[in-house]
C-alpha cells in the first residue's frame, strides 16, 4: 500500500500546483502510516525529480519519454494506472488545475475508484473509508464526500495547502509504462508561448480589473502595480469579450480558477460568475466606485473610489516601500 502524487512538468520543472499535489499525497501517506510515491511523465532531470523529497516523497517513478511532454488525459490515464499497479496504491493525489480536471475523472474510472474533484483540506480516515472536505455552490458552502472504494481518487484544489519543505532527496527509477503511439490521441504541432509573464494558474499575486477601467488603453496603471508586487494580469469576462484583454487573462466561472495569495480587483462588481473563479482567493483587496458592489461582500479590504484616482496612489505607496525595504 502506497499514496501516489501525479506531478506535472513543464519544460523540464516541476509544476508549482505539482508540488502542491505531492506534499498532499505525502501527509496523507503519513497519516497511513506508508509510503509517498510520486509519477512524473515527461523529460525532465533527476537532479530537479529529487527534489520532491523536500516534500515528503520517498521514491518517484520516471517516465522519460518525449511523448509525454505534451499533455494527453488519455495516454496519461493508462500511464498513471500503470503506475498505481507498479506501486501498489490506494490513494492517488492530483492537482484540480487544468489537465488534472481531465486526468482525474478518466483515472477514476479505470481505477474503479471513488473521485473527489476539488479537495480543500485532508481526508479522515475510518478503516477503508475516507471523508473529504470540498467547497461546493461557487465556493459558498462545503461538502464531506465519503469515499467507500478500495482505491481512491483525490483532485486537490491549487493553493490549499501550503507545502513545507525539508530536506529530503527523492530516489528516482526509470518507469516504461506499456503505451504506444495510438494512445497519444493529440498531436501537438506548435505551441504559441506567452513570455515575459507570470503565469496566472501559478501566480501567488494577481492584480485583476474590469469594465471600470472604461477601455484598454487605461490597464497602464492595472500591469504597473503587477510589474511592481511582481504579480500576474487578470480581468474579468466583459473585457475578455470586448477583447480589451486577452482571453487568457480571463478569471471566473467561465474561465479560469484561480486562488492566490493575493487578489486585488479593480473595477469589477464581483457578480456570482466572477466570484466563483477567485473567491478561494486568501485576501482580496476591491477597488469600485459603487458601496453596493456584490465584491465588497467578498473582500478582506475594500476601497470606494474612483480607480483613476485611487490605483496610481496605491502604486506611489507601493514604490514606497519597496524603496524603504
Amino acid at each position: 500500500m502506497s499514496v501516489l502524487s501525479v506531478v506535472e512538468i513543464s519544460e523540464g520543472k516541476i509544476k508549482k500546483a505539482s508540488v502542491e499535489a505531492a506534499f498532499y499525497g505525502s501527509k496523507v501517506a503519513e497519516g497511513l502510516g506508508t509510503d509517498s510515491i510520486a509519477v512524473v511523465l515527461g523529460e525532465a532531470s533527476a537532479d530537479e525529480l529529487a527534489t520532491l523529497g523536500q516534500v515528503g516523497v520517498k521514491n518517484v517513478l520516471h517516465a522519460n519519454d518525449a511523448r509525454f511532454n505534451n499533455f494527453d488525459s488519455k495516454a496519461f490515464a493508462k500511464a498513471v494506472g500503470e503506475a498505481v499497479s507498479a506501486s501498489g496504491a490506494t490513494v492517488v493525489s492530483i492537482s484540480f488545475n487544468q489537465n488534472g480536471k481531465l486526468l482525474a475523472p478518466r483515472l477514476s474510472v479505470r481505477l474503479k475508484a471513488a473521485y473527489v474533484p476539488g479537495a480543500v483540506d485532508l481526508p479522515v480516515f475510518s478503516g477503508a473509508s475516507a471523508t473529504v472536505k470540498k467547497n461546493v455552490f461557487s465556493g459558498k458552502a462545503s461538502a464531506q464526500y465519503q469515499l467507500n472504494t478500495e482505491k481512491k481518487v483525490i483532485a486537490v484544489n491549487p493553493n490549499s495547502l501550503s507545502p513545507v519543505r525539508g530536506t529530503g532527496t527523492a530516489s528516482v527509477e526509470a518507469f516504461a509504462p506499456a503505451v504506444t503511439d495510438a494512445d497519444f490521441s493529440t498531436v501537438v504541432k506548435s505551441t504559441d508561448k506567452i513570455v515575459g509573464e507570470i503565469p496566472l494558474s501559478e501566480a501567488e499575486l494577481v492584480v485583476s480589473a474590469g469594465r471600470g477601467l472604461k477601455g484598454p488603453e487605461n490597464w497602464g496603471m492595472i500591469e504597473e502595480m503587477a510589474h511592481l508586487l511582481g504579480a500576474a494580469t487578470a480581468c474579468s469576462r466583459a473585457v475578455a469579450d470586448v477583447d480589451w484583454r486577452p482571453h487568457h487573462e480571463h478569471v471566473g466561472q467561465t474561465g479560469l480558477t484561480i486562488r492566490p495569495n493575493l487578489y486585488v480587483a479593480v473595477g469589477i462588481s464581483g457578480a456570482i460568475q466572477h466570484l466563483a473563479g477567485v473567491n478561494g482567493s486568501k485576501v482580496i483587496v476591491v477597488v469600485n466606485t459603487d458601496p453596493e458592489a456584490p465584491f465588497f461582500k467578498a473582500a478582506d479590504y475594500g476601497i470606494v473610489g474612483d480607480a483613476f484616482q485611487v490605483v496610481p496612489k496605491m502604486n506611489e505607496e507601493i514604490k514606497k516601500l519597496k524603496s524603504a525595504h
